[in-house]
């Protein structure tokens, strides 16, 4: 049987947020079978749990931020994908994670960090079976047209694959791969993914600030490009490492599902309210998915019952 799987132990990471610029902390707590990953504020004078559910998504500019009940008036907690994409990559099912302020810490602006963090805590099997969620029938939204079209696809596919490809008309950006496939299967995430940190224009930079969005970005936590080049002196860490960051955040938007996804992901030009809206369109049609579990090892898809090795 492939189990669910949390943590072994209770790690902490401190950071601050790349949008608020709040020194922020948060505790990574083991959870029962069947919990899923629950953010918990417990800085407010009240505690508010806030499970991850593809229904508390309630904004998604510039990030994926969720709610109390979905409610954008209530509690949140902001910029959840790359702590999202980390646990997907490490086939995590079960979390509390205890948060001190409204925004996950961008730490290096990539999922590497969270990784690290969550490997350094261990993994632990669960009695209890795995439920994926299994795509039955293709679901597709587009937005745009001409130059401005984006579009995000979902299709039947025995294991996780994911394929992105990026059209920024920019120098710097065309310079470097534009389009990636992921095999979630190959066991490559911490590899392959990881690492692709977040990125940022500086010609945007007033324009967030002015909005109180970027205020605790850096060159230590995002790729900044001005109108030429990457500013980075480190520079790049993958050739594609743009359009990696991409597929890094669509995992982490696919994780509030709530379950690992069997499907082929297709996006061009694609965000987080794409992803969301995708989602949404994907569970409104209950005959375009079922959730399974694998009693054999065997007959799941290649590499899915597999521990991601440590560090």
């Amino acid at each position: 049987m492939i189990q669910q799987r949390t943590l072994k132990s209770i790690t902490r990471a401190v950071g601050v947020g790349v949008h608020s610029g709040q020194k922020v902390e948060l505790v990574l707590r083991p959870a029962a079978p069947d919990a899923g990953i629950v953010f918990r504020r417990v800085d407010l004078p009240v505690p508010v749990d806030i499970p991850v559910s593809v229904e508390t998504v309630s904004d998604t500019r510039m990030a994926t931020t969720i709610s109390a009940g979905g409610d954008p008036g209530a509690p949140k907690v902001q910029t959840i994908e790359h702590l999202l994409s980390a646990c997907a990559g490490l086939g995590l099912d079960n979390l509390y994670v205890d948060i001190t302020a409204d925004e996950v810490p961008i730490l290096d602006g990539s999922a590497a960090s969270f990784v690290f963090l969550l490997q350094s805590a261990g993994i632990e099997l669960q009695k209890a079976p795995k439920r994926f969620l299994r795509v039955n029938k293709a679901v597709e939204l587009s937005e745009g047209e001409g130059a401005a079209l984006k579009w995000a696809r979902l299709e039947p596919y025995h294991g996780y694959k994911l394929s992105f490809e990026i059209e920024f008309k920019h120098p710097a950006l065309d310079a470097t791969g534009q389009r990636v496939e992921f095999e979630f299967g190959a066991g490559q995430y911490k590899r392959d993914i990881a690492r692709a940190r977040t990125f940022g224009f500086t010609k945007d930079v007033e324009m967030m600030r002015s909005r109180g969005l970027g205020l605790g970005g850096s060159m230590d936590n995002v790729i900044v490009v001005d109108d030429y080049r990457v500013l980075n002196t480190d520079g790049l860490r993958y050739d594609d490492e743009f359009v990696k960051h991409k597929i890094l955040d669509a995992i982490g938007d696919m994780q509030v599902l709530g379950h690992p996804l069997l499907a082929a992901y297709t996006a061009f030009k694609g965000g987080h309210a794409l992803n969301n809206r995708l989602l949404r369109k994907l569970l409104a049609d209950a005959s375009a998915w079922e959730l399974v579990s694998f009693e054999r090892d065997a007959d799941a898809p290649r590499g899915f019952a597999d521990l991601a090795p440590a560090w």
